[in-house]
Parts: structure tokens; sequence; C-alpha cells
């Protein structure tokens, strides 16, 4: 793919005339297709022209119309923006202005909205994690019911719901889905397979804690593997056993509420996120209404397990990570472990791939293939079978109700163009942030995968399905979001004790909600709180709160790697 996202002559030529968008043709198409995606397709050519084709006859009404999208900075949104959007206004004449902005601030444009009522942005390219702010609100255009009315007209034959892998993460209890996945990733375990393969590392690994060096299955033996890499001497460098961040930051609310509470053990079990108590901690009653967060309302957000989390992320970013690590965010974290000096990192993302696969890299061999691998992130002391493995991000194309039905239209043709099976096998060579069985499944990357260190493997393994977002129990967002990185910096930076944070946290949490409830705004789905009872009783019944455990640190577990492939692929 080309890394500098050229525009061809031909397609420059047909985006503008005299300023203006220019009238729509194949021509635009073609150039399009020559330059950017040639057999990184799931259709043939005449497919992907008959698909184009079709985009040109639905934007006929709104040729000439000027559109605004938004999207939080990554690899696979930074393609849309440079080369999507443009092909998308000369095939097509809908002018699209694709804005790149942090993930904080797209939710904050999107909360303005719905709180306004004014049209920021006519779509919006957010998380499903927003899931139950959509179905309780009922402010965002839920696509089953638009693909058959006002969007009918608008909405391609080849979309194939079927084919998208994250619909169900976007789809809420009443079955209606409210967003359409356009990039997906999920959060793993990175490792520097070199170093966990070579035997002198292994033997000293064994002869120090007594036990194989490999993928850590359990904290126990990810602590035990920081501690043994912190410090050493590598490849005349000085090796850390871990990766985190910690700066007081919206993104340090992220680092939690993907799921950290629940590879730890502190929700309830079964999946998506766990029932009735979910990865936040929050309780819902059986009509899915929330009743609280705190142990004393029935809730997991200041359980023994979710302080237990809280704890050792706040013990290894002290104790293995880099120092400078701890005044880092999201954003400055990600480009670390290929610097070449991280031993393993236990909540990576997958959308770190693209940027950790450059030939020039110091993980990366002569030959192509990277020195690292990914896995599935270890567990908590207080994780069981059957709980929720690790989060999967699912950004998705959202569009509001205050955006004019004109505007939705034309938006939801761009929708469908970034996420079409014309364009997704080239534009997840250049992000890797699939969507499309498709796609995961075509032959470019069966030939790649070797130099994608396990990505594809785990895409094409039925395991991905462990992996989920965060589900109906969340009732907004937008509002709960802010309170997590405003609490956890103060245990990041050690101004309060984890106990301490997390009962901060529910009660605040507990209280957005009774607001909520008091208001009436999202009726009989909204919350419910319950009434207060004591910590004794909640920890007393059946499922999460999970009462302490007399010891938390546990039996250290490894698995092979060569193993854990072998299961994916089998």
């Amino acid at each position: 793919m080309n890394h500098l996202l050229r525009t061809s002559t031909a397609l420059a030529m047909a985006l503008t005339v005299m300023g203006s968008p220019a009238f729509a043709d194949m021509d635009a198409a073609r150039a399009f297709l020559d330059e950017h995606i040639g057999d990184l397709s799931a259709l043939t050519r005449d497919e992907q022209e008959a698909e184009l084709q079709w985009f040109i006859d639905a934007a006929a009404p709104h040729r000439g119309m000027s559109i605004n999208v938004v999207s939080e900075t990554i690899t696979t949104h930074e393609w849309e923006a440079r080369v999507l959007a443009p092909a998308f206004s000369a095939i097509t004449g809908i002018n699209v202005t694709h804005t790149l902005i942090g993930e904080g601030d797209v939710v904050e444009r999107l909360q303005t909205q719905l709180q306004t009522g004014e049209n920021v942005f006519d779509m919006y390219i957010n998380d499903a994690d927003l899931i139950g702010t959509h179905w309780r609100y009922q402010q965002t255009r839920n696509l089953t019911d638009w693909m058959a009315g006002d969007g009918a007209d608008f909405t391609n034959p080849g979309l194939d719901l079927d084919d998208f892998i994250g619909t169900s993460m976007a789809t809420g209890p009443d079955g209606k889905l409210y967003q359409l996945p356009v990039q997906q990733f999920a959060n793993l375990y990175w490792f520097r397979h070199d170093w966990f393969s070579d035997p002198e590392i292994q033997a000293a690994f064994r002869e120090e804690y007594g036990y194989d060096l490999g993928v850590p299955v359990n904290w126990s033996a990810y602590e035990d593997i920081a501690a043994f890499f912190t410090g050493r001497e590598i490849d005349g460098q000085t090796v850390y056993g871990h990766m985190d961040y910690g700066r007081r930051d919206p993104s340090l609310g992220w680092r939690f509420t993907d799921a950290w509470l629940s590879m730890a053990g502190a929700s309830d079990l079964g999946l998506p996120n766990g029932v009735p108590v979910d990865d936040w901690g929050i309780r819902v009653d059986e009509n899915a209404r929330p009743v609280g967060s705190c142990m004393s309302r029935g809730g997991a957000t200041n359980s023994p397990a979710a302080v237990y989390s809280i704890e050792k992320y706040v013990d290894w970013l002290e104790n293995y990570a880099p120092p400078a690590a701890a005044g880092m965010n999201f954003s400055e974290s990600g480009p670390i472990p290929a610097q070449g000096n991280i031993a393993q990192q236990i909540f990576w993302y997958t959308a770190f791939t693209a940027d950790m696969v450059a030939p020039d890299l110091p993980v990366m061999n002569e030959d192509g293939t990277p020195k690292w691998r990914m896995a599935p992130s270890p567990h908590g002391a207080y994780w069981q079978d059957g709980m929720k493995v690790g989060y999967q991000d699912t950004g998705s194309a959202t569009i509001l109700e205050s955006t004019p039905v004109d505007r939705a239209q034309a938006a939801w043709l761009y929708a469908q163009f970034i996420a079409s099976k014309t364009v997704d096998v080239a534009k997840s060579h250049y992000g890797l942030t699939f969507i499309r069985e498709s796609t995961i499944n075509h032959d470019s990357f069966t030939e790649r995968a070797p130099a994608l260190g396990g990505l594809v493997e785990f895409y094409r393994s039925p395991e991905r399905e462990l992996w989920t977002d965060t589900g109906f129990n969340v009732p907004d967002y937008p509002r709960l979001a802010q309170l997590w990185w405003q609490n956890i910096g103060d245990a990041s930076s050690r101004l309060r004790t984890a106990q301490e944070v997390m009962d901060s946290l529910c009660d605040q949490q507990d209280a957005i909600m009774a607001r909520i409830e008091r208001s009436g705004v999202q009726g009989d789905v909204g919350p419910k709180l319950n009434e207060m009872q004591s910590d004794e009783y909640w920890l007393s019944q059946p499922g999460a709160p999970w009462p302490k455990l007399d010891d938390e640190k546990g039996e250290p577990i490894t698995i092979a790697y060569e193993e854990l492939i072998r299961r994916w692929t089998e």
C-alpha cells in the first residue's frame, strides 16, 4: 500500500471543476480503483465497478451537497480521510470533509449534539460502546428502521450485513442495529517472542521461578515475567517487563472501561459483558434497567476484585514500566514497545499493529517478520471460566436523529462506501482493523499473516467472539466515562488508595444514574436504583460482587505460544 496516500491525477481532476464538485461518472471510479484497490478487494473488477456505479446512481439526488464527518485519529481513519473521502467526493459528487480529532473530543462533540439537538456533524464514527446510550435515549437513527424507511433508496444492495463481524456489538436489546462497523480491533497481550524463545533467557527464568517462560495465562505469571525482565540487559539496552500509561487524561479512562475490571474477574459470568453485573461494575435488573454500581446497591465497581485490579495496575506501572510511562497518555505510550526495550504488554490494542510492522523498526526481522507476537491477555485472580476474556473496539458510523434527512442520506452513503466490499480489503491492509469475514479470509491476508504476529490467526479463530465491547448496562457513556479517568488519575499518582478511588467512582456513577432516573428522559429502560444495603449482604449473594480472596497472587500459569496458535488455527 502507498503510505504517502497519493491521489492520482485523474482522480484529482475528477474531484473539482471550477472549485465545485464535479459531475460524477465512472472515470473517477476507475481512476480510484486503479490507484488504490487493484486486486485488494473481495470483489472482481467488474463487481467493483458495478458497486461504484450503484453509488453514483444513488447519490444523484444529493450531488453538490457537502457533508461533515468526524472520527478519532487512528491509522484506519487517516486512510479514510485522505483516500476514501476524496474518492467518494469524486465518484458521487457529494463533498465529504472527514475530520480527525481525539477520541475524547469525538465523544464530546456527539454529546453536545445529543444535548442541544444542533447538527454539529452529519455522521460520527465512534465506538459501539455507546450502544446502551443510543438505545435508551433514542436520539440515534436505528439503521434497521432507517434502511426500511428514509434510507431505503440509499442502502447498497451489496452491503451484506451478514459479512460483518461486529454488528452484534452495535445492536440494541430491541434487536435494532444502531451503528455500522467501519473498523474493529481487540485488546490483546503483546510480547517479544524472540526473547521468550531464547534458550539462555528461558533457562534463567526457569532457574529463578521454577516454571517455563511462556505466554502468561494469569496475572500471577505476568507479574513474575515483568519482574524477571525489568532491569535486564538485552541487546545492549536496559529492558522493562511492562508497558502502560498513567497520565490524567480521557484516554486513562478507556484503559479501564475497556474491560480491565472484567479481565481481573470483577463482573458476572457470561457474554458479552456479564449479566446482571457488567465490566464497569454496573448491575441491571431483569428489564435491563441499571440499578447501581456500588456494592451497597449490588454493583461491583468498588468490589474487592475491582480494587485488586487498580492496585495491580498501579504497582506494575511503578515497578516494571519505564519511568516516563506514568506521564504518558494512550497515544504517547502506544509506539513505545516498537522502540525495542519492552518485553511484554498486558493491555495492547491491535490497532497499533499497522505502526508496529515498519521494516526499519528494532522489533522487526530483516525478512519482514516481527520479533513480537500477540496472544490473549492473561486474567486476574478473581477471573473464572465463562467470564469475558477481553475487550474489542468496534468503531462505527453513527447518524443522529438531529441530522436533517437529506444530509443523513448522504452520510449513510459515505458510511457504506468506507465499509464496502470494494474497498475493505485494501483499507484493512493499511489499518489492519478488520470488519468483514470476506476480508479476513482474503488470500492476500493468508499470504501476509506471517508478518502480522498472530493477528490474522486471531481474527480467523472463533475465539475472537470472547472479546466484546462495553455492553447495554451503561446508560450514558459520555457522562459516566468522564468519571473514570478523573478518579483513576488519583490512583495512578498515588493521591488516593485504590479503595478510596473506586468508592468515589461508584458513588459518582450512582449519582449520575439517579439524576437520569429523576429526569425520566430514558423512560422505562433508564436507571432505577436499588435501595442501599450493606456490602456484606451483596457479597454473600451468588455472583458479582465477589468476596475478597485470601490469596490474590495464586499459582502462576504459562502456555507455549505455539500451543495458542494451534488452538486458534485448528
